[in-house]
């Protein structure tokens, strides 16, 4: 088998409507992989990362569901289960809230915590036990660079992401010996909805820019190789990496 080959092989993706995530369901599937798209808001039918999948042949299926619902987020994985066995989990779904700290409510906090950190621990729990069972699979968790960092105005964001990079680790050295790799991606500064306000900002995108060897916002496309890298069998040896995709951020 080819070390990128992921052919006959099931990858779920969380936040797959637009973005990270579709760029990750879309790489996967040009590796070869059939998709389970998992969004809030995803179509039924129709959806531009169903179109995508399909148009390389993959399979596609939808699932909808909220994060932020602890119920449908149970209700969420005893579907994906029932669905077959999973090769691939991407927990990729997540939220931000921008609100200075001394202003960040209860309420945006906990909304925060569920969706970027409590969900994903859930997801990985139940999916994770079939892959133990199984004795292989692949759990890529989507980071941040707040994963490193502490950010601006986004204290839950960056406790979850810290708390990603945590699991990340404490799952990997669990599940490493029964053929399970855990491993995260830490995206730098994409051009996504969730950067849009600070694209928008001047004096906030010029910083940015400025701090970026490579030069620009990257592309919600760079991440696809690093997610094929850590689905595939090319990353056997790999746990509980978190991974940088970042034009050089960190190393500057």
């Amino acid at each position: 088998m080819a070390l990128f080959d992921l052919s006959g092989q099931t990858a779920v993706v969380t936040g797959a409507r637009r973005g990270i995530g579709l760029a990750m369901a879309e790489a996967l599937a040009l590796a070869g992989a059939d998709i389970v798209g998992v969004s809030a808001q995803l179509e039924a039918e129709g959806s531009e990362v169903e179109r995508r999948v399909r148009a390389t042949g993959r399979r596609f299926t939808a699932l909808r569901a909220d994060l932020g619902d602890r119920a449908a987020v149970h209700r969420l994985a005893r579907d994906i289960v029932a669905l077959g066995p999973v090769d691939i989990l991407v927990n990729n779904g997540g939220t931000i809230a921008r609100t200075p700290a001394a202003e960040h409510p209860d309420e945006m906090w906990d909304h925060v915590i569920e969706v970027n950190l409590s969900s994903q621990f859930i997801l990985s729990r139940e999916i994770g036990r079939t892959m133990v069972e199984r004795g292989r699979g692949k759990i890529i968790f989507t980071a941040s660079l707040l994963s490193f960092q502490g950010g601006i105005t986004v204290p839950g964001y960056a406790a979850s992401k810290s708390g990603v990079a945590g699991l990340t680790k404490a799952l990997a050295n669990e599940w490493a010996a029964h053929g399970v790799n855990v491993n995260a991606i830490a995206p730098g500064y994409i051009a996504t909805d969730n950067t849009q306000a600070l694209r928008d900002d001047p004096d906030r995108n010029q910083a940015i820019l400025g701090r970026i060897p490579a030069g620009r916002w990257g592309r919600a496309d760079d991440l696809g190789g690093a997610t094929v890298f850590l689905a595939s069998t090319a990353s056997d040896y790999v746990n509980g990496v978190v991974l940088p995709v970042d034009g050089g951020w960190l190393g500057r």
